[in-house]
C-alpha cells in the first residue's frame, strides 16, 4: 500500500488520484462502490469534504447494490462507462479482460465527456469516481483525467496498477459474486491493458483531447477542468 490509499470502512480500493502531473491531492478520489459504506466510513468521507460521487456502474448494478449515504449530502451522478446491461447473465461487453480494455474507449466517450463537464465546476470537488471495485472502468476514467492534467503515461500506469494492492490481487485472480449472483473471477490489471485503451484513443483520434472533442467536450470545459483540479 502507498500513501495514496485512505482507509474508508466499507469501501474497497479507496485512494487519492492526485499528486501526479498537475493534479493536486484532495480533489479527486477513486474507489470501489459505496454499497457497503459504513457509518464510520461516511464520517471519514465527510471529513474529506466530499461534494460529488460519480458512479460509473450500470443502472442495474445501482439497483442491486445502491451506494450508501448514512446522511451524507453529496451530489450523486450515474454516468455508465459501458452499455446498459439487462441484469441477466449476458453482459453487452466482453468478458475477456484484454478485449474489454479496447472495448471500453469505444463506449466511454459520452460518460467521460459528462465527467469532465461536471468536474469543470468548482463546487463539484472533492469528488469520488467509482465503479464496482475501482479497477477497470474507474481506471480508464481516472487515466483520462490524469492525462488531461499533464501526467506522463508512466505515472498514470503506476497509479492504475495500485488497484492490485488495493484489491488483494497481487498474488493473482480471486473469485467474487457479481450483482446477478453469478460467480466470476476478478483478475489483476497490468500495464498492457491500460496501454491498449490509450492506444485505441490515440489511433482513432490522435490525442485524448481530440477523442473527448469528438464526444462534445469543449476547449472551455477542458480549461475549466484544469483550473479546478490543478495544483
Amino acid at each position: 500500500m502507498t500513501a495514496a490509499f485512505i482507509d474508508i470502512p466499507g469501501v474497497r480500493n479507496f485512494r487519492d488520484a492526485g499528486g501526479i502531473g498537475a493534479l493536486r491531492r484532495g480533489v479527486l478520489y477513486r474507489s470501489g462502490s459505496l454499497h457497503t459504506l459504513t457509518e464510520e466510513g461516511a464520517r471519514k468521507l465527510k471529513e474529506l469534504g466530499l461534494r460529488t460521487v460519480i458512479d460509473l456502474r450500470s443502472p442495474f448494478e445501482l439497483e442491486v447494490w445502491p451506494d450508501q449515504r448514512h446522511g451524507l449530502d453529496h451530489e450523486s451522478l450515474n454516468l455508465p462507462t459501458l452499455p446498459a446491461d439487462r441484469g441477466d447473465l449476458t453482459r453487452p461487453w466482453p468478458e475477456d479482460q484484454a478485449a474489454l480494455y479496447t472495448f471500453m474507449p469505444e463506449t466511454a466517450g459520452p460518460s467521460l465527456a459528462a465527467v469532465i463537464r461536471r468536474l469543470a465546476a468548482p463546487e463539484a470537488v472533492p469528488v469520488i469516481v467509482h465503479c464496482a471495485v475501482g479497477k477497470d472502468r474507474t481506471g480508464l476514467t481516472v487515466a483520462v483525467l490524469q492525462s488531461l492534467l499533464g501526467a506522463s503515461d508512466a505515472d498514470i500506469t503506476a497509479d492504475f496498477l495500485r488497484s492490485n494492492a488495493g484489491l488483494g490481487l497481487e498474488d493473482g485472480p480471486t473469485p467474487y459474486v457479481d450483482e446477478t449472483g453469478t460467480e466470476r473471477v476478478s483478475r489483476p490489471v497490468d500495464a498492457a491493458l491500460l496501454a491498449s485503451s490509450l492506444a485505441w484513443i490515440r489511433t482513432h483520434h490522435g490525442t485524448v483531447p481530440a477523442y473527448l472533442a469528438a464526444h462534445g467536450t469543449t476547449e472551455a470545459e477542458l480549461a475549466a477542468l484544469r483550473a479546478n483540479l490543478s495544483a
